[in-house]
């Protein structure tokens, strides 16, 4: 470039943010209420040499922006913003500081961890110390690229209808042998006709994938030699992680990534993405300045009342991002309509999402954030999923989302676990494993959080395994957590995860302790996939993986989270396949009820029995030894397709009494793959052994094809 030793910016436009391209020239634009002045830093290819230093001469409201007509798609740039340094009133700026621009799509550069990078001296953080980092900063590349959508489509999947997958990219297909080698463990693979071919045969509709914006490795990560491999950690809202990507073809990271979306859209699979707009990779007070604490920090941070140098910690993670801001505010709905409008994202789950409802007196279902959401004509049609806490005052908040978002439900979660895994730990404490009343109310949607704020049962988003603790496997062979390897003395992770080893700790060869295990495994799945509610489905549980008992492997990039394909567990996958197509067959479990549907008499379909046939009413419901119970879906004689779950989580076999009518048996949690080809006609006594369930459908209907 030249032209830049005369290059003059021209004053430019306020809108958009960012560094835009329009065939000429770009414009760059960035905001900062408290700034002084913003210089734009040009670099040279490599990144490591300053070619110009402009000051952007437009200053709309908040807004500083310039027009650079040199400045084409490749161009490398920084920014600079002048400021006072007075952390006392949360101002941060510091001039020596190369940052980041926020709205940057391509990041050029690997952040290592260098004093330069630290505006204060640690020891002494009110006092500035001036050490440039331009050399070591992340930059900013401008972008101006195409991309052939062809005719790609939103598969637009009912939540009745869902099923989620939530998984890794890099976990997920890094050690599948299907897959090319030069693609394994990135977007291409994920894209993969093997990848797709697995998601298809298992029958689930959406991809949810750990984050895949740009993000950072904590310092203390990468002095242990670890770093953040879930990725919760972000610095680019609207930067591909090049980390993800394989490069093969020349594509770019955005590209590749679009071409993953366009092939799992092709095969009617939705993509989901976990966000993270609740904090930033910039840590706590004595953190690195990169982006936002360099640009305004008093602006983008929510700041401690009282001692304006530190950040309220929401997050966890040392700061909070204030969406309560309307630049902060903007640049959250810019990147989400980004991910919707140009990379075809089909929804999102949004990390510690109480952060974003917060306001000055606590969360409120009518904080900015939601009112943006529900008005915007790109957001509103897709998918809004809620991990409803964080860990500020008030911040669990299950059941207070507004109508319409799903819930990530740890009640459901935590309901299941104990009616099947705690009862078979303590089978002679019956009070530890919960009651049927709880349980029951956990399979027919949750009414207890949702019905009385006319919320349907799909907002509860039903989980039993997600990517934070216990594989399902390692859920049933370990007591203790095994987290060494994450560097924190096995002091990580959560204490009690409701989880019990069967009998043995780890790996075993007992054939008792294993059919415990495995039956145990199908009886959880069957009780997410055949609950009311949207089930998702945790990477690797259909197969049998396991991560050694490490119930938080945030920081392990390698074989304790890489699913492995070629040790899967065949009875397991071919179970968890025939349980979904047995769900997306049988239509009641799609009906949207909590107590029943009703007819024309006020009689409703759903009713609950004793083993013995005698119905199940009264302060029997939260009797704490009483570990059976039957389901009935429909009437016999009136409904289309009535179903019968009969359900035993004690420790020895219960016989039930069938109603009238002749009975298929439809599924067997008691058998590797599921099978039950039998009939019984009504009043015949059918045993189901410990825990288990068995699922049947009345024989005089059409059959259920398997």
């Amino acid at each position: 470039m030249d032209e830049l030793s005369a290059a003059t910016l021209q004053t430019g436009q306020a809108w958009p943010l960012g560094a835009h391209f329009d065939g000429h020239g770009t414009n760059f634009a960035v905001f900062s209420a408290n700034a002084q002045a913003v210089d734009l830093c040009i670099f040279d290819g490599t990144a490591n040499h300053e070619l110009a230093r402009l000051r952007l001469p437009g200053h709309t409201g908040d807004v500083w922006h310039g027009y650079l007509p040199s400045a084409k798609p490749g161009t490398v740039y920084g920014l600079r913003v002048r400021g006072p340094w007075r952390p006392d009133r949360g101002h941060r700026f510091d001039a020596s500081k190369l940052l980041l621009d926020p709205y940057a799509r391509d990041i050029v550069g690997e952040f290592i961890w260098r004093p330069e990078h630290f505006a204060p001296d640690r020891q002494h953080p009110r006092h500035l110390e001036t050490h440039d980092n331009a050399k070591l900063a992340l930059k900013a590349r401008v972008v101006h690229e195409s991309f052939e959508w062809e005719d790609d489509q939103a598969p637009n999947i009912p939540l009745a209808g869902s099923i989620l997958y939530e998984c890794h990219v890099k976990g997920f297909s890094q050690r599948n042998p299907q897959v090319p080698p030069e693609i394994r463990g990135t977007f291409a693979g994920m894209g993969h006709s093997a990848s797709i071919s697995h998601l298809k045969s298992l029958g689930v509709t959406a991809v949810n994938l750990l984050p895949v914006h740009y993000s950072l490795s904590e310092e203390r990560l990468v002095g242990m030699g670890l770093s953040n491999y879930w990725g919760y950690n972000t610095i680019g809202f609207f930067c591909v992680n090049p980390r993800l990507c394989s490069g093969v073809g020349g594509l770019s990271p955005r590209n590749e990534f679009r071409t993953m979306v366009q092939a799992l859209h092709k095969a009617g699979i939705e993509v989901i993405l976990d966000v993270v707009y609740n904090h930033t990779a910039e840590a706590d007070h004595s953190g690195p300045t990169i982006s936002f604490r360099g640009l305004d920090n008093a602006s983008y941070y929510r700041l401690t009342p009282g001692d304006p140098s530190r950040y309220e910690n929401y997050s966890g993670c040392g700061n909070t991002l204030d969406v309560q801001q309307p630049r902060v505010l903007q640049l959250v709905m810019d990147s989400l309509r980004y991910w919707v409008s140009d990379m075809h994202v089909d929804g999102f789950r949004f990390d510690l999402a109480t952060v974003l409802g917060r306001t000055d007196t606590g969360f409120s279902q009518q904080a900015a954030f939601f009112a943006a959401v529900a008005q915007d004509p790109v957001l509103c049609r897709v998918k809004m999923i809620a991990e409803p806490w964080d860990i500020g005052p008030g911040g669990y908040q299950v059941g207070q989302f507004p109508r319409g978002w799903l819930e990530w439900n740890d009640k459901f979660r935590d309901s299941v676990r104990r009616f099947w895994v705690q009862s078979a730990a303590s089978p002679q404490s019956a009070a530890v494993g919960g009651t049927r009343g709880d349980f029951a109310m956990r399979l027919c949607g949750s009414s207890d959080l949702y019905q009385s704020r006319r919320r349907a049962p799909a907002e509860s988003l039903n989980y039993v395994i997600s990517h934070d603790g216990f594989t399902l496997r390692d859920l049933l062979s370990y007591n203790q957590r095994r987290n060494l390897a994450n560097g924190e003395e096995n002091r990580d992770g959560q204490g009690n995860s409701l989880n019990f080893n069967c009998g043995f700790e780890g790996p075993s060869e007992v054939p008792t302790v294993n059919r415990m295990r495995s039956r145990l495994q199908r009886t959880l799945l069957t009780t997410l996939l055949l609950a009311q509610g949207t089930p998702m489905l945790c990477a690797g549980d259909e197969m049998g993986h396991t991560q050694g008992g490490n119930n938080n492997p945030y920081c392990q990039d390698g074989p304790i989270t890489w699913l492995n394909w070629e040790s899967q567990d065949a009875d397991l996958l071919a179970f968890t396949q025939y349980l979904i197509s047995l769900r997306h067959q049988l239509n009641p479990f799609a009906n949207q009820w909590y107590s029943g549907v009703a007819d024309a008499e006020g009689n409703y379909d759903l009713s609950w029995w004793n083993a013995d046939g005698s119905a199940l009413q009264g302060d029997v419901w939260h009797h704490p030894a009483h570990r059976s119970l039957a389901c009935l879906i429909g009437k016999p004689g009136r409904s289309k397709s009535p179903l019968l779950l009969l359900i035993n989580s004690g420790v020895s076999p219960v016989t039930f009494s069938l109603p009238r009518g002749e009975w298929q048996a439809l599924l067997d949690t008691s058998h590797p793959r599921g099978l039950a080809v039998w009939r019984a006609a009504g009043s015949t006594p059918v045993p189901v052994v410990a825990h288990s369930i068995l699922l049947l459908q009345q024989a005089t209907t059409r059959q259920f094809q398997r």
